[in-house]
């Protein structure tokens, strides 16, 4: 993470520019970032120009798929390259998507392949996902073998199936009363903090629980667009744009 991150919060912003104006003038090697990467013993406008170069850089991002392609079968992924694979004709909507463009799949064969993993087990982490369609039972993002990160339930309700590991009592989704599959766009996201499973719906908290010890792990890639063991019927089948994944529990 870049030094001009001063309180390590994982985001350049307002708070790392007042520390910056804070010791404006001094011999302070905390904010001596410029000309980088040693600096020249003084907090000056060669430090805030080094500042202003990552300017609301998110570096708690760590998968970013923007989904504006306009043709082919690859999604590229913008933070490290671990784009996502789907068949040669997707539905690629340039202009109808929530941000920029969006993935328009039809529910029946369509999805994103990727190459990257997240073990559940091992780290906070969030997901987060633009949506406008699908059904019941339709999956927006899942972890091959693993669990449903996003889905709707059988009433379209937005629902995880990350879970503690199966042991004395069995892995329970967490379950909202807020319905995604209405045809409106939604943002639909997941956090884990360590102890508690949060849903959100629109940046709007919509389900929550603090009973798991901890959630089950897994080593595979993540899927765009079906469920984690391809099943018949969890193909999503409308639009999906602006996907998200950091590597804490993040507040909307």
């Amino acid at each position: 993470m870049p030094i001009v991150d001063f309180n390590g919060d994982g985001i350049v912003d307002f708070a790392d520019l007042c520390r910056m104006a804070d010791y404006w003038g001094e011999d302070e090697p905390s904010c001596d970032v410029g000309p980088m990467p040693w600096g020249d013993g003084i907090v000056d406008f060669r430090d805030l120009l080094v500042l202003t170069e990552y300017w609301l850089v998110d570096f708690r991002l760590i998968a970013h798929w923007k989904l504006d392609e306009v043709e082919g079968g690859i999604a590229h992924e913008s933070i490290g390259g671990k784009n996502g694979y789907g068949t040669p004709d997707l539905l690629w909507r340039p202009d109808g998507g929530k941000v920029g463009g969006a993935l328009e799949l039809d529910g029946i064969d369509d999805c994103l392949f990727t190459t990257f993993s997240l073990d559940p087990a091992g780290t906070s982490f969030s997901v987060f996902a633009w949506v406008k369609g699908g059904a019941a039972g339709e999956v927006i993002v899942s972890q091959g073998g693993g669990a449903n990160w996003l889905s709707a339930d059988p009433s379209g309700n937005l629902m995880t199936s990350l879970s503690a590991p199966a042991g004395r009592f069995p892995p329970e989704p967490l379950v909202s009363e807020s319905i995604i599959t209405d045809d409106d766009w939604h943002r639909a996201g997941f956090t884990w903090d360590g102890s508690a499973r949060v849903l959100y719906v629109d940046d709007v908290e919509v389900a929550r629980d603090t009973l798991q010890l901890g959630l089950a792990g897994s080593d595979r890639s993540l899927y765009i667009g079906v469920g984690s063991n391809l099943e018949a019927g969890s193909h999503f089948s409308g639009l999906i744009d602006d996907v998200r994944i950091y590597d804490r529990a993040i507040a909307p």
